[in-house]
């Protein structure tokens, strides 16, 4: 999303409020701990390898406090899940032609097949933006619920990629046809594209997650990723998730934060 003209003045106040109450936490020793639980520590680059991964692994061990999972592309998924044996950390791997969604069907939906047979805990997929942009909405929910029944009981985190979507009002329209299609999470963003993550996309997202569980009864995550970097833009989005869905949605189960380089500046802070 390139601009907020649109995002409402009412909800401009609201944040802004969210944001002071964010402030008044970044300080609290507990709660930047607790922050390691909704990580999805994550590599998802052209020159990974499993040496790369292997050290990637070894980090999520080592931290004092278990992060969420290990967010990897589909090669590595076998790999991850080896290193992580027992340790209650997840495995997630990105899968259907991530980051563009820019391929045949037929073919996104085989990659989600062999992630889901190498073993991967959890499934990120990314929305075509072209087909929606376009106005091809029932395409993209069909392709959506195809992905999230072939993973049956594996969480599937729906990338929105909000900064190509153009308008909030896209945004809620996409986060409903998610949630309908059967997302477990809906996530921002593929980190590959700017802007990522934003607060104002957060609070979007976060209130058209509150309406469907209102109107439905079921709870759907929330996943913060791309330009994730330092604690108070964390402690933000914790705060959103707060205020907008309750205390309730604080677990790893609803909301995850993904990120590479949080976790070096948490452990540099010494929390």
């Amino acid at each position: 999303m390139n601009s907020y003209s649109n995002f409402e003045e009412k909800n401009k106040e609201e944040l802004e409020k969210i944001k002071t109450i964010a402030g008044e936490k970044e300080k609290d020793k507990n709660l930047l701990k607790q922050l390691y639980s909704f990580i999805d520590l994550t590599s998802l680059s052209g020159k990974d390898n499993s040496q790369s991964i292997e050290s990637l692994c070894n980090m999520a061990l080592q931290i004092p406090h278990k992060v969420a999972a290990v967010c990897v592309y589909p090669v590595f998924t076998r790999q991850v899940k080896s290193l992580l044996r027992n340790s209650g950390i997840r495995t997630a791997a990105v899968a259907g032609a991530f980051p563009s969604a820019q391929s045949p069907f037929t073919i996104r939906m085989a990659e989600v097949e062999w992630t889901l047979k190498e073993g991967a805990d959890e499934i990120d997929i990314v929305i075509n933006r072209g087909k929606f942009l376009e106005g091809r909405t029932t395409e993209v929910f069909d392709e959506i619920k195809t992905i999230v029944d072939l993973s049956k009981d594996v969480p599937v985190k729906v990338i929105l990629e909000t900064g190509e979507l153009e308008s909030t009002e896209n945004i809620r329209k996409a986060s409903q046809l998610a949630m309908e299609a059967g997302a477990s999470f809906l996530k921002t963003s593929s980190g590959k594209i700017t802007p990522a993550a934003t607060p104002e996309v957060a609070f979007v997202m976060c209130n058209s997650i509150l309406e469907f569980y209102q109107s439905t009864g079921k709870k759907i995550g929330f996943k913060a990723a791309g330009g994730i970097h330092t604690a108070s833009q964390a402690v933000l989005y914790y705060t959103i998730i707060e205020q907008i869905l309750g205390s309730e949605w604080l677990s790893p189960q609803l909301f995850r934060i993904g990120a590479s380089q949080l976790v070096q500046t948490l452990l540099q802070s010494n929390v």
